[in-house]
């Protein structure tokens, strides 16, 4: 537990932006004008995975007559016109200089897509400080699945074992864990339950507690890293 991974995995939203709860107040707002049933119960149970796997519950939960593709447009309509309140979560800024001062690569691993990752790294100037991003289009299963994290360790090189992922949503952490890489947790929305802490290294209150183990970890030799890869992979 206390060797120094060869990589470390990001979740998004959620993990690096709070964009989670931009996106519930939008898909309420969305629900409301649009006369459908939808609650904050009916919204956790859509973190932490892609939109093919949310269309069937939210068809469960409107109807099946329900327009899904308005109120997707309406939803994010909403969400756009509050990304100017997306903020920062806790300690990304520093976790971000303490692995360029532990020369570790780091990719992000998320169910948006790369215009949305993007639009958010350029809204914070954190454009250049990922090697790679793996978002929806460059894998076949979306989260649980293991698939995009192990497409994120195969654009870096680095085995999966090797690799430190973080994430805030349970389907995050079980996507993770069955990919084989050391999982951390850092909830969001979501709370632990027993299944998720078991599946983890441990449970960190934010990414300032991520940073601080991984200062600990500086003077262990690690894995052997056979250079770091070019920025900005493109994996499409």
């Amino acid at each position: 537990m206390n060797m120094r991974p060869a990589a470390v995995i990001f979740d998004m939203d959620g993990l690096i932006f709070d964009s989670e709860a931009l996106y519930r107040d939008a898909i309420l707002l969305a629900a409301r004008e649009l006369g459908h049933a939808f609650t904050v119960d009916d919204f956790m149970r859509l973190v932490g995975r892609p939109w093919a796997m949310n269309q069937i519950t939210m068809r469960e939960r409107v109807g099946p007559s329900a327009d899904l593709e308005l109120f997707r447009s309406t939803w994010i309509g909403h969400y756009e016109i509050m990304r100017d309140k997306l903020v920062l979560k806790a300690g990304v800024t520093e976790l971000l200089n303490q692995l360029d001062i532990l020369q570790l690569p780091r990719a992000i691993c998320t169910s948006s897509g790369h215009a949305d990752v993007q639009r958010n790294l350029r809204l914070h100037k954190l454009t250049g400080r990922f090697d790679a991003i793996v978002a929806a289009g460059d894998y076949q299963f979306g989260k649980p699945a293991a698939d995009p994290f192990l497409r994120a360790a195969e654009v870096l090189g680095v085995a999966a074992a090797d690799c430190l992922a973080l994430e805030d949503s349970h389907n995050g952490v079980r996507a993770a864990a069955a990919a084989g890489m050391r999982t951390v947790m850092v909830p969001d929305l979501l709370p632990p339950t027993d299944e998720i802490a078991r599946l983890c290294e441990w449970i960190a209150p934010d990414l300032h507690d991520v940073c601080a183990r991984l200062a600990e970890w500086r003077t262990d030799p690690g894995p052997s890293l056979p250079g770091r890869p070019p920025w900005h992979i493109d994996v499409r």
